[in-house]
């Protein structure tokens, strides 16, 4: 046998093993969708952290053990795992005897927790600013009434609700807590909760993705909503309003705000974008795709998330009069000067760092991996 029939031979087994290899990831997906079905009937959580956690350990000790790398079957099977939190998401009936009402259901964030409200069984009426006038027939008997509205007219449309069941929980999603809640607590005299979805309405599952929670008034009377929102995967972190708006200045606001200048100013000065994808590395990429993702989705959203917070603004000042200070220096060769600001800054992300960079890693590696060609 020749060095090229040898070649094609070796290729031959190759595909063979990748064939049984997608053989083995349908049997694992039809074992998760048993998972799931039984995961329901027993009421438990889709995301199980300690569970995955002890798994992809174990998975990592094997493959170190055969000779295989750790990162390699990790990498996979967080893919894989994924793709079963998906299958897992079938309907999970447990909410039959709950009316909902979702006000503002028709935007896209609304339309998201219609959608599992319905998938659990729940009565499920939205009202819009259509309408309005019908609000007091819609909400009678409401046990959970659900804000998801614009941030701008939100605290507007908690204060015009006709008055609620005493039982109803009174809960809104919006970015910006303190005031939301405050306004919900003052309208209703029955449960309240601030909740903050820390993502956005494309999501397929709620299976690891953060949802802030605020505590209002008789924690007891809505903890079946945050029983429900565990059940369907989230990860559930309470945090003081106040705290929750300060943080997202930071999180939000400025992460926003200096996005958008960035876009604004690759725009103003004509960059090329193509010429900037055909020179990047994978960090670079990723960096580009987090500019241009912003300008993909509601410029309405951004701008009131922004706004939300005026008192922010000085924040931002300061960052820009940081900025202003650094460049002074680096335009002065001042090369000593940004050493001692690395290391100080250095020294205040600490062990965050070495984290960072260790999770950064995997997600370039997957940014390579997945990178098409213009």
């Amino acid at each position: 046998m020749d060095q090229q029939q040898q070649l094609e031979q070796l290729r031959t087994e190759i595909d063979a093993t990748d064939g049984a290899l997608v053989e083995l990831l349908l049997r694992r997906r039809q074992l998760a969708a048993d998972v799931g079905k039984v995961k329901r009937e027993l009421g438990q959580p889709l995301y199980v952290p300690d569970r995955e956690a002890k798994m992809l350990e174990d998975r990592r000790r094997q493959a170190a053990a055969v000779g295989l790398s750790p990162d390699l079957i990790e990498d996979v099977l967080r893919r894989v795992i994924r793709e079963s939190y998906q299958q897992q998401q079938a309907a999970d009936v447990h909410l039959q005897n709950k009316k909902i009402v979702v006000v503002g259901g028709a935007g896209a964030l609304g339309q998201l927790f219609v959608r599992l409200f319905e998938s659990a069984g729940a009565s499920v009426q939205v009202l819009d600013k259509n309408d309005w006038q019908r609000a007091k027939e819609y909400l009678a008997g409401a046990d959970l009434v659900l804000i998801s509205v614009p941030i701008a007219v939100t605290e507007q449309v908690i204060v015009e609700l006709p008055e609620l069941p005493q039982h109803c929980i009174l809960a809104d999603v919006t970015s910006v807590k303190e005031g939301p809640l405050q306004a919900m607590l003052k309208q209703h005299k029955g449960p309240v909760v601030g909740l903050h979805p820390m993502f956005g309405p494309q999501q397929q599952t709620l299976a690891k993705q953060l949802i802030v929670v605020s505590h209002g008034r008789g924690q007891p009377h809505y903890q079946w909503l945050l029983d429900s929102i565990v059940r369907w995967g989230a990860n559930l972190q309470e945090f003081d309003a106040e705290a929750h708006d300060q943080a997202m200045a930071f999180i939000q606001v400025m992460r926003h705000l200096s996005t958008f200048v960035y876009g604004v100013h690759l725009a103003r000065e004509r960059a090329d974008l193509e010429q900037l994808l055909e020179l990047s590395s994978p960090i670079y990429r990723l960096e580009l795709m987090m500019v241009g993702r912003l300008f993909a989705q509601n410029a309405e959203l951004y701008a009131d998330i922004i706004l939300s917070q005026p008192q922010n603004f000085a924040m931002m000042r300061r960052y820009l009069q940081r900025f202003d200070t650094v460049l002074g220096e680096l335009e002065q060769g001042n090369k000593a000067a940004f050493l001692e600001e690395f290391a100080e800054v250095a020294a205040y992300f600490g062990e965050f760092s070495t984290d960072f960079l260790n999770d950064s890693q995997r997600l370039l590696s997957l940014a390579g991996d997945t990178h098409k060609v213009r």
